[in-house]
């Protein structure tokens, strides 16, 4: 778990971006309902976990840069022993201070007759203005308070949009975070072999979920995102979440799914067979997107370009589905006429690390942004037949194959995380054998 002292870094640090004559606020995530009185599992916002790890909702994170180094406040519930019949005992504002580290810590019913006084005299407020609409209402009441305090606060003068500061730093991962991002990597790549290894026809995808989900569970962990379990023509969809197919013999199956461990995840795609053996077709295509996998994890390094690995992977797939004749031409036209988009409509790579496409800029300046050591990234490349292509040779058609793995940039080249789980063919049919 991150450590107090590294919570105290980061807010520390982002203080000193605001300026002294700021101020920081940040909410806790809400409670959200499934249906009537029943919640989903709570999960804390990720913005307010990199800077407190106070894991409850109904909760306000105040930092006050110009003060030494800077004053934290934290309102939070308070420990109402009559609440513990219908919830779990909550932290309360006492023990907040001691266990994360906060300056000071108020009862979050009182947030309205404390927190305008705070912000008196700031000169902005930055915030997730826009984000939930309960918060941004709570933060115009603050200031129409300000205004009353004493014949008249001084109201900050501008709303500043938060993420261009903090999400910058939640980028680049510490060793801390590295290490929790490779446990996640090594338990989801575990998930993934013991679901690979039931996978058979005649089972439901919804077998293969929960057999990823137990695997997940029963060593501490939760799912970073619902896993999407797609036999067949289902795994042309992106994104295919309704995991309730049979799965039958001759077709592949694609499993996308990642945990998570204490607010990090991982992400990890594999596509195989589902009767353990390639046919000739399918190790044809999946050999395609291998290689273009290969290509895009050598252009990963420092000072190489987010965008390289895309391209990559896009040189790799033409030359790829040139060769076999499932595009006509050359690879050189191929991707001059914009062909390949529609056989791989997403790119190559996405950030990695809190959320599961993590925050931070693609662009900088207008240019694709420069890889430096201890950013996290997938890559993903893929292809995608559709079953209606009357332009493509039937055999190719109705295929979906995407191989995903987590990879970090080290100061000289990088690091793969999710090795774990096989991703060539010969390690495939021997873990789905039984032998791997």
């Amino acid at each position: 778990m991150i450590g107090a002292a590294e919570f105290a870094r980061r807010r520390r640090q982002l203080m000193r971006m605001a300026g002294a004559d700021a101020a920081v606020l940040v909410a806790a995530a809400p409670e959200r309902m499934r249906s009537a009185d029943a919640a989903w599992p709570y999960r804390q916002d990720s913005d307010f976990h990199y800077l407190c790890g106070f894991p409850e909702p109904e909760a306000v994170l105040a930092l006050l840069p110009g003060r030494g180094h800077g004053e934290v406040v934290l309102f939070c519930r308070e420990n109402d022993a009559e609440a513990h019949a219908l919830r779990a005992p909550v932290i309360g504002a006492e023990a907040a201070i001691e266990r994360f580290g906060v300056d000071d810590a108020f009862p979050v019913a009182d947030i309205d007759d404390i927190l305008p006084g705070m912000l008196e005299g700031r000169e902005r407020v930055f915030c997730h203005f826009g984000r939930e609409p309960g918060f941004d209402a709570q933060l115009m009441g603050w200031m129409r308070r300000l205004r009353t305090l004493r014949g008249g606060g001084i109201v900050p003068k501008e709303f500043q949009d938060l993420g261009h500061l903090l999400h910058d730093l939640r980028l680049f991962k510490s060793r801390t975070e590295l290490r929790l991002m490779r446990r996640a990597a090594a338990l989801t790549a575990e998930a993934h072999r013991d679901a690979m290894r039931l996978t058979r026809p005649g089972r439901h995808e919804f077998e293969i979920e929960a057999e990823w989900l137990h695997a997940v569970r029963r060593r501490g962990a939760v799912a970073a995102f619902t896993p999407n379990v797609a036999g067949g023509e289902r795994a042309l969809i992106v994104h295919y979440h309704a995991n309730n197919a049979r799965l039958a013999d001759g077709e592949m199956v694609m499993l996308d799914a990642g945990a998570e461990i204490d607010c990090y995840a991982a992400d990890i795609t594999r596509t195989y067979p589902v009767n353990g053996r390639f046919s000739p077709t399918q190790r044809a295509l999946y050999e395609v997107v291998l290689q273009a996998h290969t290509a895009a994890l050598q252009a990963i390094a420092p000072g190489r370009a987010y965008l390289d690995a895309h391209e990559a992977a896009l040189d790799a797939l033409a030359e790829g589905l040139c060769r076999l004749g499932v595009l006509p031409g050359s690879a050189k036209k191929v991707r001059a006429s914009g062909a390949l988009e529609r056989l791989f409509p997403h790119k190559t790579s996405h950030w990695l690390g809190m959320d599961v496409h993590d925050v931070g800029d693609y662009r900088v300046a207008d240019e694709p942004r420069l890889l430096e050591p201890n950013m996290v990234l997938t890559v993903e490349p893929g292809l995608y037949i559709p079953a209606d292509a009357t332009d493509i040779d039937p055999k190719w058609r109705g295929m979906g194959i995407r191989i995903e793995d987590d990879v970090v940039v080290t100061r000289d080249g990088h690091e793969v995380l999710t090795d774990a789980v096989p991703r060539d063919i010969p390690g495939i049919e021997a873990l789905m054998a039984g032998s791997g």
